[in-house]
């Protein structure tokens, strides 16, 4: 499979609502299977956390494929909000991504948490790039990696 070119560009106010829907839609089979998809809540909750500076949008010829956030949290990050879009997934472009986002030299020498659901399969993109269990519970599964 030949490597897609992906671009990166600064998420702002006017993205929220798409975004939004975005992680309904990828969340929804997931959240389900836990039995905990809400059509408000699952939306709200993004809405409540989106922060346009700490947040990217992935794009694919010039069309949003994703987004990913990641926050500064006192010493370390936070890595939330990585949705791709269902048309895009599988084509590598989350670990595209997520090579690019742990190579920035900010991040050199600090921990990057995450949290992923039980079950999802973006827990093995996660261990593939060196995160590790810390905790889980019986929705979430939490991990964390020194860059």
């Amino acid at each position: 499979m030949s490597k897609l070119e992906i671009d990166w560009s600064q998420a702002l106010p006017i993205h929220m609502e798409s975004l939004a829907e975005l992680r309904a839609v990828v969340l929804r089979d997931d959240l389900t299977r836990l039995g905990r998809f809400d059509e408000y809540k699952v939306r709200q909750r993004f809405r409540d956390a989106f922060e346009p500076n700490d947040t990217w949008l992935i794009e694919v010829e010039g069309k949003i494929a994703g987004c990913v956030a990641l926050k500064p949290d006192t010493n370390d990050y936070t890595l939330e909000h990585f949705y791709i879009d269902p048309v895009y997934q599988g084509q590598g472009i989350g670990s595209q991504t997520l090579e690019q986002l742990l190579a920035q030299s900010h991040l050199q020498n600090k921990v990057v948490h995450l949290n992923v659901l039980q079950g999802s399969p973006a827990r093995r993109l996660y261990e593939r790039f060196g995160f590790t269990l810390d905790r889980e519970d019986e929705v979430d599964i939490f991990m964390s990696r020194t860059i």
